[in-house]
């Protein structure tokens, strides 16, 4: 493998820009760029890793219903989604009595969850401001009966907890004001002053959060528009000078962030550097609803932050409280159980970047100076982890929280590993690799491991070498409303020279069956294609999914095309091309599964 390891990393340098600029193609109402000097505050975010974002608004007292109709997807919208009058949707408020809000406990909550930040909705889109705010009496002092500000009370609490606290603030939209962003069912389009909406409302707002509610970490700003430029930057300067400390998010907008925050649910394919997050309901919708119960298992928590943090990001995870201000049984059950698992692997997790080979098929690695920490999702079933690239001096290797010495050799380039029979943690159990000198940075390196310990190997194409005008795209798309999802799917295979070829590490020789997974308009199905392996030729016609629409399902099939043989371990080349020229492209490729045959 080594003596590829520097023309395939020549090779990353010119693929992988093609992958990251494509991959962060999303809806225009997510900004990611992020202001190219470094905030000096940076770095506590960089280390927090785990963070808690709650959405709370009148929304919440709704519940996901609107009168006679139920809705599923993102319940911060059902204003807009019912397209309900503003003055009617106001009169929610009456009822809005959270006095099951108890601030000392949320914090304690997400204290021992190992939530390192927590960032709530001080003001969402539909304009009611959940905090006492002078600027209107659209409040939740002024126009409830609850009477109270429990942000301060919040404010205080995380503080006490040593939580670093923040708030949301949708500086555009609000689709309570006549001159606010969004409401068109209401309020004449033409008749709008945005200007005046953020001369009278949303900068004034701003001001008040980051004066009456102690430091604050963050300002995630959310939807940008109505401001150029310089107004945004004129907006920035004025706040930074009431807190110089506190960073703001992305979506602020116009690339001046001082970090960059992903598409709602989405994590990017690749190592990124710099400070960045990744942001996550806990179920499918942000803002409560009743009716809606598929929450993600800890196991899912687990790896969504292991993975996140292997990237080198940060994962802030939703929860949505209900009318009465209390969580979900299962946000606190999970997220509870997940600070267990924390507070025996945090190492592993809190103050760490990207790991330093790519993700295996066990698993993903994180790292610090001196350590590598090897996040076993999957424990292979000769109990056995065979690495390439490790080219540091080893010095112990053994499970995190352990002392116990596990056993390890080197044979060849590869380190192989003796694992217990049973792992302590079967969703994550974290082994820590420590060596003395420089252990090469391969976090890029395009070779796929494929092992016949697995019931599986999956392969993206952003680790493929392109050839001809092959590339990769980002797709998003919704299950429910604003429920988004994300796939890297490589794109314009049109010719054979369009070809993706995975450089494969082959640990054991036998027969693997080739699946494909892949999305295909109707107008692209029934077209040649081709995969080989040295002389081995598996030919297929592609089948129908779907057309794609980013707010509708995107429909994959995974297309078994046939078995190839391997006869010794090794290095090979599998490559996916057209067989011949099409008329359209081959398919939209998300995966190369390899399935060992017994």
């Amino acid at each position: 493998m080594f003596h590829r390891v520097k023309k395939l990393l020549l090779l990353l340098s010119l693929t992988i820009i093609s992958i990251r600029s494509s991959a962060q193609e999303m809806p225009d109402m997510w900004t990611t760029g992020a202001n190219n000097k470094a905030n000096p505050n940076l770095e506590w975010f960089k280390s927090a890793k785990f963070g808690l974002f709650i959405h709370w608004g009148l929304y919440a007292k709704l519940g996901g219903k609107w009168k006679d109709s139920s809705y599923y997807g993102s319940g911060e919208w059902i204003m807009n989604r019912a397209k309900a009058p503003a003055a009617e949707y106001a009169k929610v408020a009456q009822t809005f009595n959270p006095t099951g809000f108890n601030a000392d406990q949320w914090a304690e909550i997400a204290k021992n969850s190992g939530i390192k930040y927590l960032v709530i909705t001080a003001k969402h889109h539909e304009g009611f401001s959940m905090y006492d705010s002078k600027v209107t009496d659209f409040d939740i002092v002024d126009a409830t009966p609850y009477k109270k500000d429990p942000m301060k009370e919040l404010a205080a609490a995380c503080r006490k907890q040593d939580i670093q606290f923040g708030f949301y603030y949708s500086q555009f939209l609000d689709w309570h004001e006549p001159n606010g962003g969004g409401n068109k069912w209401d309020f004449k389009e033409a008749d709008k002053d945005y200007q005046q909406y953020y001369r009278s409302k949303s900068i004034p707002q701003l001001k008040e959060l980051l004066t009456n509610y102690g430091p604050l970490g963050i300002v995630w700003f959310d939807m940008p528009g109505g401001l150029t430029v310089e107004q945004t930057k004129t907006m920035i300067d004025s706040l930074r000078k009431l807190q110089p400390n506190c960073l703001f998010s992305s979506r602020v907008g116009h690339d001046l962030g001082d970090y960059r925050d992903f598409g709602d649910s989405e994590v990017p394919p690749t190592p990124i550097a710099g400070a960045w997050e990744s942001i996550y309901t806990h179920n499918d919708s942000w803002g409560y609803i009743q009716h809606d119960l598929n929450f993600k298992s800890p196991r899912d928590i687990i790896h969504l932050l292991s993975n996140v943090a292997s990237k080198g990001g940060n994962l802030m995870l939703n929860v949505g409280p209900d009318g009465d201000g209390k969580w979900p049984e299962y946000s606190i059950k999970y997220l509870l159980e997940t600070g267990k698992w924390l507070k025996k692997y945090g190492e592993s997790i809190y103050g760490t970047t990207y790991g330093l080979i790519p993700a295996q098929p066990w698993g993903v690695t994180t790292s610090k100076p001196g350590k590598l920490y090897l996040h076993i999702w999957q424990q292979p079933d000769n109990h056995q982890l065979k690495i390439a690239g490790i080219n540091a001096n080893i010095t112990s290797i053994r499970i995190l929280g352990t002392t116990q010495p596990l056993t390890w050799k080197k044979v060849g380039g590869e380190t192989i590993i003796q694992l217990p029979a049973t792992l302590p943690d079967a969703r994550n159990t974290v082994v820590v690799m420590e060596y003395k000198g420089q252990q090469q940075d391969l976090s890029q390196l395009h070779t796929q491991t494929v092992s016949a310990h697995y019931p599986e190997i999956t392969m993206s194409p952003v680790w493929a070498v392109f050839n001809g005008a092959a590339s990769t795209k980002s797709f998003t798309y919704s299950h429910y409303f604003g429920d988004w999802k994300h796939d890297n799917c490589a794109i314009n295979m049109v010719q054979p020279e369009d070809a993706l070829v995975f450089p494969l590490q082959v640990q054991e020789a036998g027969d693997y069956k080739v699946v494909l997974d892949y999305n295909c308009e109707a107008g692209a199905a029934t077209q040649n294609g081709l995969v080989t392996l040295g002389a081995q030729q598996l030919p297929f016609l592609t089948l129908p999914t779907g057309t794609y629409d980013s707010h509708q399902p995107m429909l994959f099939i995974q297309h078994a095309v046939g078995v190839i043989h391997i006869d010794q371990p090794g290095e090979y080349n599998l490559t996916v091309k057209p067989a011949k020229t099409n008329k359209k492209e081959l398919f939209r490729l998300r995966n190369v599964i390899l399935q060992p045959l017994q």
